[in-house]
């Protein structure tokens, strides 16, 4: 028996089957340092939203054959997340394996390269996909400068600065979607995600930072993230409404979610900022951020409807 590779769906209801997408995931953040799914891709696939798909390697001879899984990716909704475990790179399953992906996409596709993987970089060039976002990861110590843990700030007269609140979900994705109204991502945002969210282990509603002019209404905000045993906690958006831009509001915030990381014993900061947003990484990288990772998205249009997926 030759080797071959073949693409399902696993039944996340089944323990060994949902261990077989997710040890793919786990053996590449321990070779790469990063996670090849971001936090909505794997969102999207625990709610059902999106295709969790195992590729599958089959060796040996017919009569005892022996099938590990690979590779891992989700699809669905005009988006591709792929990875291939590190131990089975080079040996051309990326290659396999997306032909067999691209050929159950229909309409336009988009795929993120997390790390700008080399790889990845290849694969894209030969399927006729183009870079069309660049995101920078930034980090920043927390015991120097101005994101000491103590540096003053002080908030503008009738403005105050609150934890998020029963009952402000509306208002904040109200707010949320006219900051980022352009945005692929956190601009569709729905109160659902948020619940979605809030129903996460980290979640803490004292790390969103609430801003309110003195009539009460939300103008802004800088919600923190803080997940258990690491040091880095992540700035995980911050936005001011753009009527008031030009106040020094996005800095304030900026200096307010640092001191609640340092607060809650982080040690450093993080966070994803678009490349080609100036004012926002001109503010981060103001305030001491220096670049750690980048990741970039991909697209192009998918004419081939050829079925491949087999259960």
């Amino acid at each position: 028996m030759s080797d071959s590779l073949r693409l399902s769906v696993p039944d996340f209801g089944d323990p060994a089957q949902r261990a077989s997408f997710f040890d793919v995931a786990a053996a590449a953040i321990d070779v790469d340092g990063y996670d090849p799914f971001n936090e909505q891709a794997r969102l999207d696939v625990e709610s059902g939203r999106r295709s969790p798909i195992v590729v599958r390697l089959t060796t040996g001879d017919a009569t005892e054959p022996l099938e590990r899984p690979v590779g891992a990716a989700i699809l669905g909704r005009g988006e591709l997340d792929f990875v291939i475990d590190p131990l089975f790179r080079g040996k051309g399953y990326g290659e396999q394996s997306v032909r067999g992906l691209l050929a159950t996409a229909r309409g336009t596709l988009t795929a993120w390269s997390h790390g700008d993987h080399p790889a990845a970089r290849r694969l894209a060039e030969r399927h006729g996909f183009a870079l069309v976002r660049t995101l920078l990861h930034l980090v920043a110590p927390l015991d120097a400068g101005d994101n000491a843990a103590g540096h003053a700030y002080a908030l503008p007269g009738g403005f105050t600065l609150g934890p998020m609140r029963p009952g402000d979900e509306e208002e904040w994705v109200e707010l949320n979607a006219r900051i980022f109204d352009r945005h692929p991502e956190q601009g569709r945002l729905t109160v659902d995600d948020l619940r979605a969210r809030q129903a996460e282990p980290w979640f803490d509603a004292g790390d969103v930072l609430m801003l309110r002019d003195a009539s009460g209404r939300l103008v802004g905000y800088d919600w923190v993230k803080v997940e258990p045993d690491s040091p880095e906690g992540e700035i995980y958006v911050l936005g001011v409404d753009a009527a008031l831009a030009g106040r020094g509001l996005g800095r304030l915030l900026l200096r307010a979610g640092l001191e609640r990381l340092a607060a809650r014993g982080r040690t450093h900061a993080g966070l994803y900022v678009e490349a080609d947003n100036e004012t926002a990484v001109h503010l981060y990288r103001s305030a001491g951020f220096l670049e750690h990772t980048v990741d970039v998205q991909y697209r192009r249009a998918i004419e081939s409807t050829d079925p491949f997926i087999h259960s």
